[in-house]
């Protein structure tokens, strides 16, 4: 945090085909080494592909994949008297979002033995559909938070 001035957000300017900010920001996680084109055939084939299988508009799918990736609590780290204690706390929007993607995409590039396309279509399939390796992690987050529930105090400054 600087010590003075305020912290401006860039946004960066919505996607070519759906014209969704959000999807651009998914292109650019999934981006490698700045080569901004090739995430976005990725994207866009993966899209294709999953909205082609499941006969949804890809847009409609992508939200709702991310809607159902996204988590609604998780636990922080804050140390109380010596003793560091697991404090779960809601999420932010704009922290969701991006927790919500970068599961999709590392549980996509963890599977094996297919076209990154093909397996970042099965991913959003599964978290359209609640299931998967993205959805797994998001319950397990949701889980630890469930069980520290008694420091949540902590959490209220």
């Amino acid at each position: 945090m600087p010590r003075r001035g305020k912290i401006t957000r860039r946004t960066a300017s919505p996607d070519a085909r759906y014209n969704s900010l959000v999807l651009q920001q998914f292109i650019n996680k999934l981006m490698m080494r700045g080569k901004k084109s090739v995430a976005e055939r990725i994207v866009y084939d993966a899209l294709d592909l999953a909205s082609e299988r499941l006969n949804r508009p890809q847009i409609e799918l992508f939200d709702q994949a991310l809607r159902n990736a996204s988590p609604s609590i998780e636990v922080k780290p804050r140390r109380v008297g010596g003793a560091t204690y697991q404090v779960p706390v809601e999420v932010r929007s704009d922290r969701r979002l991006s927790l919500a993607m970068r599961w999709i995409i590392r549980s996509a590039r963890g599977r094996t033995g297919k076209p990154i396309h093909e397996r970042l279509a099965i991913e959003l399939m599964d978290a359209y559909n609640n299931t998967g390796t993205t959805i797994k992690r998001k319950e397990d987050v949701h889980k630890m938070a469930e069980s520290n529930r008694a420091f949540a105090h902590y959490g209220r400054s």
